[in-house]
């Protein structure tokens, strides 16, 4: 008898079960689809405004010198930056990760830091120190002190998690440590090469201020002059037409260099333990290229703002006017951070709880867009509403939309490992016991996902901190961030007033980065 009522009871629940989950599943589709199609109107837009300007008008813009000017600027940035970015990378990773370095932990913590300070800031420092330096070469040379981090963190990730037995069975073919390193050690870090290469040409295509400061031209730089300027709505499309282009490219090329090889290990038992290579008569020149790192991407950087602060004295610290800032860029960065946190709940549920074929698609679609330029996103919905929604020009809704379409992915790749440790059997324990479905995963999944949550929304807060272009055309009269009045006095060549908010966005970014290094640490299992 027994036995009968426990199984009805379980027939009852799995049948509550297979009514309310198709039910949850739908809206939580819907929600996902609505924030997607929400999240494609910047690629949308440019591509209806490219149909609408014409065919002759379109090529006319399109197929221009200046045009082919910033597509060769683009190329030869990308060619010089990017490999640079690699080799530096994986020459500090290695010697971190592999070697008997001394002091490899403070070394490696030191790669990581230059994250903390804004490409611009970098820009900034560099031309306060040498007022000539301008151009490709300088263009380069910045963005490879700024971005090499992106580089570095994958790389040391994987080179922690490889088995050096591999290393050693080359050894014993015969093969030398220069042998072993480029024939068994580089291509199982294709991947992370693979990903850091593209976040870091993606940030160059990207990148407004650092390029400014330095005087070189490229696709974003010309778009945002040609809005400020002219409001040359055709001409300011068809460069952000070619711009989401390369940004395309760039991801086919990504694909194409990242293969389909497989990189896991295999065997049986664990990787053995491994012992450091010692560098012998090279430890200081190791440790003279680190310093050198470090001195060139910090040292720089904080020199000058002490510098610039030290000149100024106290009265560039003027407390109504940074205070002001500092709480208009909390506003914003609290307020964009929580938009995206809550838009990003439907696709993250998707992606752990209902796999298939239209998650996967709508996830790649918010990835995608999630890869266009900052100034591509500001640049549509600044057509769009200026034409067709003309009361929510420069309003503080437009530019959280701008916040949240931009850093979509942060926060939905911090939810979705956050959601795949909650269980799902809590969900189903709250609705056989009567909740609702939106109850059950209100009170469950979203409050176990909390800690997740909470570091998308610092990731997010944190671009939405170093934020200039789209701020720079969305952002409400008055707005007033800490970008944007560093980027108004540093316009203005007065270097000492824009200290101050240069080292407060440096040191509110610090110790995300410092959370950044500790969790990749975890990532790779230390």
């Amino acid at each position: 008898m027994q036995a009968s009522a426990d199984s009805t009871l379980i027939a009852a629940s799995a049948s509550r079960r297979r009514r309310t989950a198709p039910s949850r599943l739908s809206w939580i589709g819907l929600a996902a689809v609505l924030v997607t199609l929400l999240a494609l109107i910047p690629l949308g837009f440019i591509l209806w405004v490219t149909v609408q300007t014409g065919w002759e008008t379109a090529t006319a813009l399109i197929f221009r010198p200046r045009v082919g000017e910033l597509l060769v600027n683009t190329l030869l940035l990308e060619v010089l930056a990017v490999p640079a970015c690699a080799v530096l990378s994986v020459a500090l990773a290695w010697l971190t990760e592999r070697s008997d370095l001394p002091g490899a932990r403070l070394w490696a913590w030191l790669c990581v830091a230059p994250l903390a300070v804004p490409a611009f800031i970098h820009s900034y420092a560099w031309v306060s120190i040498v007022p000539g330096l301008n151009g490709l070469s300088a263009g380069a040379l910045v963005s490879v002190l700024a971005y090499f981090p992106f580089l570095y963190l994958p790389v040391s990730a994987a080179l922690r998690r490889l088995d050096p037995a591999l290393e050693d069975a080359a050894a014993a073919l015969g093969h030398g440590p220069w042998s072993v390193f480029f024939r068994v050690v580089l291509p199982q870090l294709r991947l992370a090469l693979c990903g850091g290469a593209l976040l870091v040409g993606l940030h160059l295509l990207a990148e407004y201020g650092l390029f400014v400061f330095v005087r070189f031209d490229t696709f974003t730089t010309a778009i945002v002059d040609q809005f400020q300027s002219t409001f040359n709505g055709p001409a300011a499309n068809m460069l952000a037409g070619v711009l989401i282009a390369c940004c395309f490219a760039l991801l086919a090329l990504e694909m194409l260099a990242r293969g389909d090889e497989r990189y896991a290990r295999v065997g049986f038992g664990a990787a053995r333990r491994l012992v450091p290579a010692s560098l012998g008569r090279a430890t200081w020149p190791c440790l003279l290229l680190f310093a050198l790192v470090a001195l060139l991407s910090l040292g720089v950087p904080f020199y000058t703002i002490a510098r610039w602060l030290l000149a100024g004295g106290l009265q560039v610290w003027r407390l109504d006017e940074i205070s002001a800032a500092l709480g208009h860029t909390t506003v914003l960065a609290l307020g964009g951070a929580l938009l995206a946190t809550l838009a990003a709940i439907p696709m993250a549920w998707l992606s752990i709880r209902a796999p298939g074929r239209l998650q996967r698609v709508l996830e790649g679609c918010n990835y995608m867009v999630g890869a266009l330029p900052g100034v591509v996103v500001a640049l549509a919905l600044v057509t769009l509403t200026v034409r067709y929604l003309l009361p929510l020009y420069q309003t503080l809704a437009t530019i959280l939309v701008a916040y949240m379409l931009m850093f979509l992915p942060r926060a939905i790749i911090s939810l979705r490992a956050s959601i795949a440790q909650a269980p799902v059997e809590l969900e189903q324990a709250a609705m056989n016991l009567g909740r609702k479905p939106l109850d059950a995963l209100w009170s469950t999944t979203i409050r176990l996902s909390a800690p997740g949550a909470a570091a998308g929304m610092a990731l997010v807060a944190l671009g939405i901190l170093n934020e200039l272009t789209a701020t720079q055309m969305l952002a409400p009269n008055g707005t007033r961030t800490l970008a944007l009045a560093f980027w108004a006095y540093s316009g203005e060549i007065d270097y000492a007033a824009a200290a101050p908010y240069a080292l407060i966005m440096v040191a509110a970014s610090l110790p995300l980065t410092w959370l950044l290094y500790v969790q990749s640490k975890k990532m790779a299992g230390q």
